[in-house]
């Protein structure tokens, strides 16, 4: 996971990072209100899976169809409830930025979700009515982690007719530019301190004899 961090994060540490902001994430999750709460994943949850969560396998294919897939498994689930979709690389947010916006005084009259990010992508997508159909549509072949996904996302959105509410917009970890910058906006997070734990351990200098 998060191999743009990759150099000057060895893999290891890379995939610490990662570990450390999917929990974050789960953990603010976990704070809002929902009927279920599943978690798409690749492998096996290790013992940083709060309790509560369905662990479900993500489909073969690209990032679009395996987004399109947890919309349609989220569906098959709960067939008259929204989804809302959360990516895993922005351990600063916090449970008021979607309770408030996604709450049942807030959600008629709304058709999705939008959470831009600041690279042109997307951290999470809410649909009021998902179907497999509908998330295929959105969905299948918008070109993911380029500087226009999000845009790319936002018309199909519009030609699909959806009243859509936007969520904040945050910066998501690909580099360790953003991962400092997050860590920053999110101190007490397990994100942060283990950046800080990464950079003290690479400023012990190494002694040979």
């Amino acid at each position: 996971m998060k191999t743009r961090l990759t150099p000057p994060c060895t893999p290891a540490q890379a995939a610490a990072l990662a570990e450390a902001a999917l929990t974050d994430t789960l953990h603010a999750l976990a704070a809002i209100p929902a009927g279920r709460r599943l978690l798409v994943l690749d492998g096996e949850p290790g013992n940083w899976l709060p309790p509560g969560w369905e662990v479900v396998p993500q489909c073969a294919g690209g990032l679009d169809r395996r987004l399109a897939a947890a919309f349609a498994h989220a569906a098959r689930l709960a067939p008259d409830a929204p989804a809302l979709l959360v990516g895993m690389d922005t351990p600063q947010l916090a449970p008021a930025a979607l309770a408030e916006p996604l709450s049942a005084a807030r959600r008629p009259g709304l058709d999705a979700w939008y959470g831009p990010a600041a690279d042109g992508g997307f951290w999470a997508l809410g649909l009021a009515r998902p179907s497999g159909p509908l998330a295929e549509r959105l969905l299948h072949g918008v070109p993911m982690s380029t500087p226009d996904t999000g845009a790319a996302l936002l018309r199909r959105l519009a030609e699909a007719g959806l009243t859509v509410h936007r969520l904040p917009r945050l910066t998501d970890v690909d580099t360790v530019e953003d991962a400092r910058l997050v860590a920053e906006q999110a101190p007490g997070s397990r994100f942060a301190a283990r950046l800080r734990a990464l950079d003290a351990l690479d400023s012990v200098p190494e002694v040979a004899s």
